[in-house]
């Protein structure tokens, strides 16, 4: 994950409705936009509540669109507000975006390739598929969500990839069958999966559980989608005599630097692992929402990444790395310090 990202003004410069709840942005920056790696993402700079935060979108396709990029955000409800923010904005509407990065990308070397998509995960996969069908490369993609209606880019999909794409509709009753579809991959073959938390898990410890190399195994996530519900909770950082409400509609992160604790963080998706903190002790049920962790991790409930994990009916202690004796590091003097 970069810190030092290149930000630049974008112009919003067409909106249409991908799927319901799913809101197809493009989005032209000034300068032009720049050509873009599979699996891709913008950093989008958001206001909620008056302050500024960070979200991050997959690109979609394989190509610019007008010399536009094109992201595609799901109405969140309730959400950190992140959704909401973007789905406020009008045609012209002008916001920051960074460079397009990638921590995601397609090898095309291998012998077979199967893409997961859990609902609104389908957008990084999107240009995979239609690369790797380009490029003659055998693949097969599972897609699933709650209904068709609410998937986006079924249609572009399926005129790519044809027969060779499996869509599993909740609502009409289809559930995949992970085992048997990894399986059916060719020994040396890659699997590139995004979607919720559940759908990661399931399919990186079947993969485990297969003897499969885990290198070959490349995943993402799409947000802080949990186990549980968010509520409120109350965080406490004793050392820093620090006690803070944490909203359902905020995370952790927020509620500590919105305290005066600095928390090392990049990511804020549950990846990078940087805003990690030691558990002292807590009541109900901690909802680890990274991957950063292997289950057994989290099934210790040693630590945990406050950018995207919560409680759930109950209230949580912590011991942060931050001393409160020293300025708070952020962006590229958190790199400077991390690289010294």
């Amino acid at each position: 994950m970069r810190s030092d990202r290149n930000w630049t003004n974008a112009t919003v410069a067409h909106i249409r409705d991908a799927a319901d709840g799913v809101r197809e942005i493009l989005l032209k920056p000034e300068g032009g936009a720049s050509p873009f790696p599979s699996g891709a993402h913008l950093a989008v700079r958001v206001i909620i509540d008056g302050k500024t935060d960070l979200r991050y979108y997959s690109l979609i396709g394989e190509t610019l669109v007008d010399a536009c990029w094109r992201i595609a955000v799901k109405r969140e409800e309730p959400g950190r507000g992140g959704s909401r923010y973007m789905w406020s904005l009008p045609v012209g509407a002008r916001l920051e975006v960074a460079e397009p990065d990638t921590h995601f990308e397609l090898t095309r070397q291998a012998p077979e390739y199967l893409l997961i998509a859990g609902g609104i995960g389908v957008t990084p996969l999107v240009g995979m598929a239609g690369r790797l069908v380009r490029s003659g490369r055998k693949v097969r993609m599972l897609y699933a969500g709650r209904s068709r209606l609410s998937m986006p880019y079924l249609d572009d999909l399926s005129a790519v990839l044809g027969d060779r794409l499996e869509i599993f509709a909740g609502d009409e009753g289809q559930r995949m069958d992970l085992a048997a579809e990894i399986a059916k991959l060719d020994p040396a073959g890659e699997a590139y999966v995004c979607g919720p938390i559940a759908l990661l898990e399931g399919a990186r410890s079947l993969w485990q559980s297969s003897g499969r190399r885990p290198e070959h195994f490349v995943y993402e996530t799409f947000g802080s989608s949990g186990r549980f519900a968010s509520e409120r909770f109350t965080v406490h950082a004793p050392r820093l005599g620090v006690s803070v409400e944490v909203e359902a509609g905020q995370s952790m992160l927020d509620a500590l630097e919105g305290a005066g604790v600095g928390v090392v963080a990049d990511c804020r998706r549950g990846e990078c692992g940087l805003c990690v903190v030691d558990i002292v002790s807590f009541s109900g049920t901690i909802d680890h929402r990274d991957i950063f962790f292997s289950k057994a991790q989290h099934a210790e409930n040693k630590k945990l990444c406050v950018c995207v994990s919560r409680v759930s009916g109950g209230e949580i202690t912590i011991d942060a790395s931050y001393r409160g004796d020293e300025p708070l590091l952020s962006g590229p003097e958190i790199k400077r310090a991390v690289s010294a």
